[in-house]
């Protein structure tokens, strides 16, 4: 889920935006790598190309979560492929408050 925390735990929002975790890397400047140590069963990667619109309600259970350095990897590649200034990123910050968890669809 890439959604802002307030969107993610307000339960007045019904859908959050989601950006898909793949299980085969192709090297993309849009792609975040994820594996074991994030609580993704084996190495993947999360498509910022693909962002979708998902219920809440669809989202059955929390897998993992981004550490601080994958989440400024994140904000970089959210800005690439929403054709956002990547100079505006600076190193060590992350965005508005995208939450960085991982959760399984069902």
């Amino acid at each position: 889920m890439v959604s802002r925390s307030f969107v993610a735990a307000n339960d007045d929002v019904g859908t959050v935006v989601c950006a898909p975790v793949y299980g085969r890397l192709l090297g993309l400047e849009t792609e975040v790598q994820v594996g074991p140590d994030n609580g993704v069963p084996k190495h993947s990667a999360i498509r910022c190309d693909f962002l979708c619109l998902l219920f809440k309600s669809k989202l059955t259970g929390f897998v993992g979560s981004l550490g601080r350095a994958q989440l400024v990897e994140l904000d970089r590649a959210l800005a690439v492929a929403l054709e956002r200034d990547v100079g505006a990123l600076t190193e060590g910050t992350s965005g508005p408050g995208a939450s960085g968890k991982i959760s399984r669809r069902g």
